[in-house]
Parts: C-alpha cells; sequence; structure tokens
C-alpha cells in the first residue's frame, strides 16, 4: 500500500460538544526489498549471424519505479572469450562467426542489477546452442487426395497431410499454399495438414503448396480430386469384403493396383467409369468394406446382379492383388426370411467423413449405413 489518507476529528466537552476535523495524509516510502526477476528463469537460444539479435532478456521488479528500472545488464561468465554482447536493452548479440566444430553450446551466466539503493540483483542462465547452417533443401512426397461427396454437400474437414523431411537436424519445416487458393483449402504452417473448406465442386485441383526449413524452399506436387455422388449410384452399388486389411493399408498399398484390376474385370467398354464410393471397416472384425459402382458411358449404371456375375468370373485375378472374403449386393446376416424378400437400403452420412491418410494418397469419403429387413 503505498499510502493513507486519515481523517481526524477531535471534539471538546462542552455543552453542546464542538468537534473540528482534519485530513492527515501519509506516504509510504518504498524501500528496494525486491530483486529483479527474470522471466523465464533461464533461456535457451541458438546462434545467429554477427550482430544479429539472439534473444531478448526479460525483467521485472515489485519496488516502485525508482526502485526498479533502468536495469543493469553483466555477462558474469561464460563469455570470456568475447563471444556474446549483452546491450543496455538486455538484447543478447553475437560478437563473432560460431563454428560448430569449436564448440556445439555455450552457457552464460547474467546479472540484471536494479536501480535502486541499494541495488538489488539477480542472474539467469543462457544456454546457446551452435547448430550448422542449413546444406540439405527439404524433401516432400508427392501427395494424391481423392474426396468422395454428395452433391453439393461437402462439410470440409482434414483431408490429407503432407510429409516433408530435412537432413539438416535443426530445420524447422514450414508449409505454405499459394494465397489465391486459400479461399478452398488451407495448409497448416506447422505440421502439413491440408484442410478443404466447404462446398467443393465436383473437379480436379492442383495446390501450389512449398515446404522450406528457413533457407531452402521446395515445391510439393498436391493434387485433389473431388468426385460428386449421384442418388442413382447408391441403387447400383456392390460390395466388396476385404479380409485382414486396414482401410490405411488398403489406399496407400493396394487401391491403385486393385481399381486397375477392377476395372478391367467389370467394365464392358473403355468409355465406361467405376466409382468407389466409399470403404469403411466391418464393425467388431479386421475386415473391410468397399462400396463401388460403375456407370455406363450413356449416363446409366450397370445393375449390381451384372456386376457381382463379372466379379465371380474374375475373383481369382482380384485376388491377386488382395485377399477377398465375400462380394455383396446384399447384407442380409442375421436375417432368416424363409420364402420371404430381404430387402436392403443403403444410406449414405455426408457430413460423418472420413478420412484414410498415408504419405502419397488420401481417401476421403462419406460414412454409409445399411438397413434390411424381411419383405413379402
Amino acid at each position: 500500500i503505498s499510502g493513507y489518507s486519515l481523517v481526524i476529528q477531535a471534539r471538546d466537552s462542552g455543552t453542546p460538544p464542538l468537534s473540528s476535523s482534519v485530513t492527515v495524509n501519509v506516504d509510504i516510502s518504498d524501500v528496494n526489498d525486491n530483486s529483479p526477476v527474470f522471466t523465464p528463469a533461464n533461456y535457451t537460444a541458438e546462434n545467429k549471424p554477427v550482430g544479429t539479435s539472439i534473444l531478448q532478456l526479460v525483467v521485472a521488479d515489485k519496488d516502485s519505479f525508482h526502485n526498479g528500472p533502468p536495469f543493469t545488464f553483466t555477462i558474469l561468465t561464460g563469455n570470456e572469450e568475447e563471444e556474446f554482447t549483452l546491450d543496455p536493452n538486455g538484447v543478447l548479440r553475437s560478437a563473432v562467426i560460431f563454428k560448430h566444430m569449436v564448440a556445439t553450446e555455450y552457457v552464460l551466466c547474467v546479472q540484471a542489477k536494479d536501480s535502486g539503493k541499494p541495488q538489488q540483483v539477480s542472474h539467469t542462465y543462457i544456454q546457446v546452442r551452435v547448430i550448422e547452417e542449413s546444406i540439405h533443401k527439404p524433401t516432400a512426397i508427392p501427395l494424391e487426395i481423392f474426396i468422395v461427396t454428395m452433391e453439393d454437400d461437402f462439410p470440409g474437414g482434414v483431408i490429407g497431410k503432407i510429409h516433408a523431411t530435412d537432413q539438416d537436424v535443426y530445420d524447422v519445416l514450414t508449409y505454405t499454399l499459394k494465397s489465391e487458393q486459400r479461399s478452398l483449402f488451407k495448409v497448416n504452417s506447422h505440421d502439413g495438414k491440408i484442410i478443404a473448406l466447404g462446398g467443393l465442386d465436383n473437379g480436379k485441383y492442383v495446390l501450389n503448396v512449398s515446404v522450406s526449413d528457413g533457407r531452402f524452399q521446395v515445391p510439393i506436387d498436391v493434387v485433389v480430386h473431388v468426385e460428386q455422388l449421384l442418388q442413382e449410384m447408391l441403387q447400383n452399388t456392390v460390395t466388396i469384403r476385404f479380409e485382414n486389411v486396414s482401410p490405411e493399408d488398403f489406399v496407400g498399398l493396394h487401391m491403385h493396383g486393385f481399381r486397375r484390376t477392377l476395372r478391367n474385370a467389370v467394365l464392358s467398354q473403355k468409355q465406361d467409369s467405376l466409382h468407389i464410393i466409399s470403404i469403411q471397416p466391418v464393425a467388431g472384425s479386421n475386415q473391410l468394406d468397399m462400396l463401388f459402382a460403375v456407370q455406363m458411358h450413356n449416363g446409366g449404371f450397370y445393375k449390381p446382379a451384372y456386376l457381382i456375375q463379372k466379379l465371380t468370373n474374375a475373383r481369382r485375378h482380384l485376388e491377386n492383388v488382395i485377399r477377398i472374403s465375400a462380394v455383396l449386393e446384399k447384407n442380409c446376416s442375421g436375417l432368416d426370411c424363409q420364402e420371404q424378400h430381404c430387402e436392403q437400403s443403403l444410406s449414405i452420412d455426408s457430413h460423418s467423413l472420413m478420412t484414410y491418410s498415408t504419405a502419397r494418397i488420401s481417401f476421403v469419403c462419406p460414412r454409409f449405413y445399411r438397413n434390411v429387413r424381411c419383405m413379402c
């Protein structure tokens, strides 16, 4: 408390009693009883070119202004060869060209002294690491992203991650995206995650992404394919169930090869189009379902029964790529319809996206649900 303001009253013993009051101000003078405090208590920094700022010391003092700043900074130990300078504002600078082969780090003991009487002092330690200049360019793996969404109903989200490395041990990589593409996509500057905003249209997008280590900047090939589903596709789907494979392994190791083999197996004409609608783990198992449909060149879709016949004939060739557990048009397991007919309906949750990301390929698709019942 820096002061008190008292109102004092004097009253006599007469009849009636008379009184008078006076205001007494008591100012409390500060005693320099607090040492300067470094924030943080200790520092770690990396070397910089000669004359540039390595770090700024931050000091606070609880005493009043005339017992606090300005502070006097002194390097007590660790600067015997005068490799560093410390200016009156607490900025540590390099004074020499550091060589990693001479020393890999320096530990400086720094003192801060306040302006009070008597002066109070405090100490901190600064560890300065000597790192070699970046000599290697970052390397990045090209990324291809496939997004499947319902018509004009893409909610956005993380669609993949760029994988980049650098042989320089201390290099920190940052990722950037050209500004003109930021209305549709974003890239996390620290970890390389690619984020798509909502409402992507059907088509192909080539992103201008680069990775930098502070010295070298390297472009990365990132291609995004967006495919919008038609409602008619869902009525003509077939499911291939795979055994002992995770979604990420299927996307990263098998998807390209299996797509090519599947096209050869089920397409009647080159102009026909194969659409992989979704892939999804089977709950409680190590199986994986892949949902697909085939569109004819005139716009219609092949019926599931026709596709299943094609798959049955080509199953041996398909299993050269990956083991198939079953080919399903309808999945009525657990229902005993006897003489009745098993009816299946398929629904897509376009707002529940599943992203299966690997170093080279990322596949983003909606979650799907099957509903089955016995019909007369």
